[in-house]
């Protein structure tokens, strides 16, 4: 008998523990298991001021239902901000952040929607008709006020009776 017919029974075992780990999941439901073992998990008592103190991103004072979270993950922090303003505001927002593109729909290549806003009780923003959106990473523009920020985008969304909602995302 050869040493590889000897190792296969140990290697479909090791290989069948391996699957059933990665498919597990906490009883939580609200952990998301990377396949080495490490775990994501919302920042208990992260929210608004932590996501906006991380994108250096004033929430406007007149802003109603201002929202955010915090998915701490094993290899990048994913920070959430949305918050309801006027249509000139949101724009100004957007601006701020110094993207190479104004705010435009993106009608093709859309990626497939995450389920991060919902966890702050929103609909996902590429999945709203009409939204608009712009993506900017900090340091490649030469924004030194967001070192720390890799990868920022915002959405858009007309919401009537002149109001705006704002989703925002970075890493």
């Amino acid at each position: 008998m050869n040493n590889g017919s000897a190792l296969r029974p140990r290697l479909l075992a090791a290989l069948g523990a391996a699957l059933l780990l990665t498919s597990c999941s906490s009883a939580g439901g609200d952990d998301h298991r990377t396949t080495d073992g490490r775990a994501s998990h919302w920042g208990k008592g992260m929210g608004a001021p932590e996501a906006s103190a991380f994108m250096k991103v004033a929430v406007p004072e007149s802003a109603t239902e201002v929202k955010g979270a915090v998915q701490i993950n094993p290899q990048e922090d994913i920070y959430l901000l949305s918050f309801v303003t006027d249509e000139r505001t949101a724009v100004r927002v957007a601006e701020d952040l110094r993207p190479e593109k104004p705010l435009r729909a993106r009608n093709q290549d859309l990626p497939p929607p995450t389920k991060l806003f919902g966890h702050l009780g929103l609909a996902e923003p590429q999945s709203e008709k009409g939204v608009r959106w712009a993506g900017v990473c900090p340091p490649c523009v030469g924004d030194s006020r967001r070192t720390e920020v890799q990868w920022i985008e915002i959405h858009v969304l007309e919401l009537g009776r002149g109001t705006t909602r704002v989703y925002m995302q970075a890493f």
